[in-house]
């Protein structure tokens, strides 16, 4: 359905349709001035930000989205992949370790992907894309190469946590930034359309490494999921690019003084809950499946099935919230997936396999928003110009989730000895508590009213 239609139909049923800002770049675009202004651009003209239209589509936007796409496949694939690295390396080469010691290797790497942003998020607004994805591609591909031949706790820290983690950032905050740049009204669709890319690796990725690594060994698997990493990062580099002008006003600092705005900064603590509660069920759900008595390759999969799942999650929600708006299906998706894991999740287990099969894709599917929407969410709330910084805040603020996060939920395990219920709960709870901050964050922006769509 066209957004005037939707819009129109919003109009007779009562129902209020709200940018939260009053923003001249919101309105249709004239694809013809939007040729002109990104040539006027791209020839050095000084072209004011706030005036110019949104593509909203056309070759040269969706290149753009192929290129973040492209960016995505190693940066959040291998996010996405955390549960199967974290359960094979801890029954094989960390054996001897604890779960939340083993946990702050891979919680580091979410921790660098999101807090690296607060940098790279200035240096997008000054700089071209380039500056950072190209670095970023080869350090990821190092990283992977790294990982394969590492053996002790340091190594794997190094390596995968630091290392992957800041290359991982330099190829998902310019990515999730230069989609911004070309579309408004269709932002959320076209973010959770590249955004698909970290489902589509988080199923790849799995699989290489379950059914390579029998054969070829651990090591040459991740060779080969490293070698897929250059392959992606060579066409991001080539089609990622920016359209708004250099904003050289924004520096390369982090934004704090942004966190004074109330509605930026409730948006800032949903995102760093949020961040806080997915990565749990993202990284425990194989060790919970071989626990709950799954055979070890069934487990495994289940990070397939997970990220299966949150392919049409990321997708989906976006087409849907860019006709009913970003907040409201943010706060639907946050509430199905606290039924899901305090319902579904906290059920499962024992003699109860098929259970505990299902909430894997149902959690992949309803937590894809939080992938997919929450840059989205972060958009709503600031100028265009302004994007690349204010994203790269409040991911500085939710990498600290992303890094106690892993390595609570390990603690609670190792405290109920080795049960799961009491980190079930802990996800579940998290969870809630994002839903709340993105209520409070809506009502900041537009009100209270149920009927706006924002």
């Amino acid at each position: 359905m066209p957004r005037q239609s939707s819009e129109k139909m919003a109009a007779n049923s009562g129902i209020e349709v709200s940018s939260g800002l009053d923003r001249p770049d919101a309105r249709d675009p004239d694809p013809d001035l939007a040729r002109n202004t990104t040539a006027g651009i791209e020839a050095g003209a000084d072209v004011d930000a706030d005036l110019m239209p949104y593509p909203e589509g056309g070759l040269d936007a969706w290149l753009v989205v192929l290129g973040a796409w492209c960016a995505m496949i190693p940066s959040m694939g291998l996010l996405n992949t955390l549960a199967i690295l974290q359960a094979w390396v801890s029954e094989n080469q960390l054996a001897g370790l604890p779960e939340s010691t083993v946990g702050w290797i891979f919680s580091t790497y979410g921790f660098f992907l999101y807090f690296t942003g607060a940098q790279t998020g200035p240096i997008f607004d000054a700089y071209p894309v380039r500056l950072l994805v190209i670095p970023g591609s080869i350090g990821i591909v190092a990283s992977i190469f790294f990982l394969s031949v590492s053996k002790e706790f340091y190594q794997y820290l190094l390596s995968f946590g630091v290392l992957g983690g800041i290359s991982a950032s330099l190829l998902f905050n310019p990515s999730i930034s230069a989609v911004g740049h070309w579309f408004f009204k269709r932002r959320a669709l076209a973010t959770g359309v590249a955004c698909t890319a970290g489902g589509i690796g988080g199923v790849v990725f799995p699989l290489i490494i379950l059914y390579a690594a029998p054969h070829i060994g651990f090591a040459w698997a991740l060779r080969i999921v490293g070698f897929v990493c250059a392959a992606a990062g060579i066409l991001a580099s080539c089609l990622l690019r920016k359209r708004l002008p250099p904003n050289k006003k924004a520096g390369a600092s982090v934004d704090l003084k942004s966190l004074a705005e109330p509605r930026f900064a409730a948006t800032a603590l949903a995102t760093f809950l949020v961040e806080f509660a997915v990565f749990i069920p993202y990284t425990y759900i194989c060790s919970y499946a071989i626990h709950a008595g799954l055979d070890r390759s069934t487990a495994y999969l289940l990070n397939a099935l997970l990220n299966a799942g949150a392919v049409p999650g990321r997708a989906l929600p976006g087409y849907i919230a860019d006709r009913f708006g970003t907040f409201n299906v943010m706060c639907a998706t946050a509430l199905a997936c606290v039924a899901t894991i305090l319902a579904l999740w906290s059920t499962a287990g024992g003699n109860r396999p098929a259970q505990v099969v299902s909430f894997a894709p149902l959690f992949g599917f309803w937590s894809g928003a939080a992938i997919s929407l929450t840059p989205v969410c972060i958009g709503q709330v600031c100028r265009t110009e302004d994007y690349g910084k204010r994203s790269g805040t409040a991911f500085f603020v939710a990498s600290f989730g992303v890094l106690v996060g892993i390595p609570i939920a390990g603690a609670i395990l190792e405290r109920d000895g080795g049960e799961y219920l009491g980190l079930i709960v802990f996800a579940g709870t998290l969870y809630a508590a994002a839903l709340v901050a993105f209520v409070v964050a809506r009502g900041l922006s537009v009100g209270w009213r149920v009927a706006v769509i924002f």
